[in-house]
């Protein structure tokens, strides 16, 4: 007599630890918006949750994001991409120069070129002649900066585009893009009747939780840019040609192994051109959102490095869309501090923060006794031990230096608060270094013949 017994399988991450899936991520997400509501009544910091802060951080995240996923591209092809800041700038001038006189979207358009014109430099360089990616990507944002300074000089402070209020660190206003706001919910419209806006009525009383997720989703639906659709649609649809195409298998293949993917036909070279030259256009796009959607001319400095930012929210999302678009979404929400509600929205998030360490010390602690009471305690298991237990030491000591600051201040200093955006990178980056994993090849030089 036989019995079968069914078996659930738990899958696992490359190190041997629990992957997490979407219903987790969706029950920690959920578990983050109850505390930030509670942090809200407690601290009486409306800007927290409001639908202003969130319209303001996803304004401010899509250019983050879209220069990320320009880096996502090319170092999965194993070309590191530190230009990207420049490809951003050169995707700037060259959208707001063919905005301005034919319509932002022809801007767009010209922007995604002179990123992609960036891009293919960059890959002459480091592909065919094999110059180090760091230095290549240095000269790419000199090059970026100095010449659109030097064209911005000879164009725009001339003729007509100067009558038109151009300038030499700036270009003539560009026409914004059209934006679109969700009918019944949000106050749109629908033909000539203009709906009841009840979202905003539910958000005005400021009601745990109600309030708040009603202010999250009129931001996420009111005033949304078409251009913003159009960058939150290139996640999805980035994730689909890599993961699920035979072109996206092609350039992953050339970033964790280029001598393994030359032996089965592929043509290593075609593939890291074609996927720094859309790196570059993804970084140009990037651009071209900041003149046509977050302010409706170039300026000089406008950038203000959002593509190194956009590099850290790639590392942050270990070199996949979800992760990167969350790193983007973190990294504007911090930026949008310092528009709505500035130096209070920052002083509730302390007890915020400090209420998620308490959770992560916590979480240590238990990992660390799990590990002591483990059968067999070999050198491997000890050393994880003692890091877990230092995890929770030092997650505690912050998590009271927090509590201390919040209980005896009022306000964070306003100088703080414009850094937020830069500690949380900095954060961020630190605490998500352990499980990060790069592409195998991310940054060797190839030669075709060469393999050993």
């Amino acid at each position: 007599m036989s019995t079968a017994t069914g078996t659930v399988s738990v899958k696992k991450a490359a190190n041997g630890k629990r992957r997490l899936r979407w219903p987790h991520y969706l029950l920690i997400a959920s578990g983050m918006l109850v505390l930030l509501s509670l942090v809200r009544v407690i601290d009486d910091a409306n800007p927290v949750t409001s639908s202003g802060t969130i319209s303001a951080a996803l304004r401010l995240a899509v250019p983050i994001f879209l220069a990320g996923l320009g880096g996502l591209w090319s170092e999965r092809s194993g070309v590191i991409n530190i230009g990207l800041e420049g490809m951003m700038i050169l995707g700037t001038w060259t959208g707001a120069w063919a905005g301005y006189q034919w319509g932002p979207w022809i801007g767009v358009l010209a922007g995604i070129i002179g990123g992609a014109l960036g891009g293919l430099l960059h890959a002459i360089a480091t592909v065919s002649f094999g110059v180090d990616h760091i230095v290549s990507g240095v000269a790419i944002n000199i090059l970026g900066l100095g010449l659109t300074q030097f064209l911005a000089g000879l164009i725009f402070d001339k003729g007509e585009a100067k009558a038109l209020g151009g300038g030499p660190r700036q270009s003539p206003p560009v026409d914004s893009i059209k934006t679109l706001t969700l009918p019944v919910l949000s106050g749109g419209k629908i033909g000539g009747w203009q709906s009841p806006d009840w979202l905003g009525s539910l958000e005005g009383h400021h009601w745990f939780l109600v309030s708040d997720i009603a202010g999250i989703v009129r931001g996420l639906t009111s005033d949304m840019s078409l251009l913003t659709l159009v960058a939150l649609l290139l996640v999805p649809a980035s994730f689909l040609v890599l993961w699920r195409t035979a072109f996206g298998l092609r350039i992953r293949s050339c970033g964790e192994d280029p001598y393994a993917a030359e032996s089965l036909g592929v043509q290593v070279y075609r593939m890291k051109y074609a996927a720094v030259m859309i790196s570059g256009g993804f970084a140009g796009l990037g651009g071209a959102f900041l003149v046509t959607v977050a302010a409706p001319f170039y300026q000089d400095g406008q950038t203000n490095g959002r593509g190194f930012i956009g590099l850290a929210a790639m590392i942050f999302g270990n070199w996949r869309p979800g992760g990167l678009t969350a790193g983007s979404l973190l990294f504007g929400y911090t930026d949008a501090m310092n528009v709505r509600g500035g130096g209070q929205s920052v002083h509730a998030l302390l007890l915020f923060v400090a209420i998620l360490l308490i959770a992560i010390a916590v979480w240590q602690g238990v990992k660390a006794n799990r590990l002591r009471s483990g059968a067999a305690v070999d050198v491997a298991r000890r050393r994880d031990m003692r890091g877990a237990y230092l995890g929770a030491v030092l997650s505690l000591v912050a998590a009271a230096a927090l509590l201390i600051w919040f209980l005896l201040s009022d306000i964070v200093p306003g100088e703080l608060v414009s850094f937020t955006p830069h500690l949380t990178t900095l954060l961020v980056l630190a605490l998500a270094s352990q499980r990060l994993r790069m592409p195998a090849a991310n940054g060797l030089r190839y030669r075709r013949g060469e393999a050993r």
